[in-house]
């Protein structure tokens, strides 16, 4: 038999320390995924369920407002200032995830990863809702010479 000594017992455990049957080795078959840098809960734990995961209703109340706001169409703006309200929730999300060390499920990948995929997609979306059609509030004229040259 292999991993039996002579005396009967295990020998990998017997030298090492360990439980008999456990080995130090990582498995040969991930059977989980490591909990996300910082993606403890963001309040004591026996405070209720949203008091410990206000970083994410957080952003996600902002989001549901931008798109409240867009659904409704109240006022001749509102497509522009809805969708700038979804990507200033993106960028609350990469300022909380920056500035506090536990974040609850907004943590979903490392910090660093987080920060900078939140950071992008809603300086994106704030920048395409800034230039959107018709009037932007935001001109970027070689935009639009890049424009008229793949067009013409």
């Amino acid at each position: 038999m292999e991993g039996v000594s002579e005396a009967g017992g295990d020998s990998g455990a017997a030298a090492s320390g360990d439980a008999p049957g456990r080995s130090r080795r990582p498995p040969a078959l991930t059977t989980d995924t490591a909990r996300p840098e910082g993606g403890g809960r963001a309040a004591a734990g026996g405070a209720p369920a949203p008091a410990r995961q206000w970083p994410l209703l957080t952003v996600l109340g902002l989001a549901a407002l931008g798109l409240l706001v867009v659904g409704t169409d109240l006022f001749p703006q509102a497509f522009r200032i809805g969708t700038i309200l979804v990507g200033v929730a993106l960028l609350t999300g990469a300022g909380l995830r920056r500035a506090l060390p536990s974040v609850g499920m907004l943590a979903v990948r490392s910090r660093f990863t987080d920060m900078v995929t939140y950071g992008v997609m809603g300086g994106l979306i704030v920048l395409l809702a800034l230039m959107v059609q018709p009037a932007p509030w935001l001109r970027i004229p070689f935009l639009e010479d890049i424009l008229h040259l793949t067009i013409t």
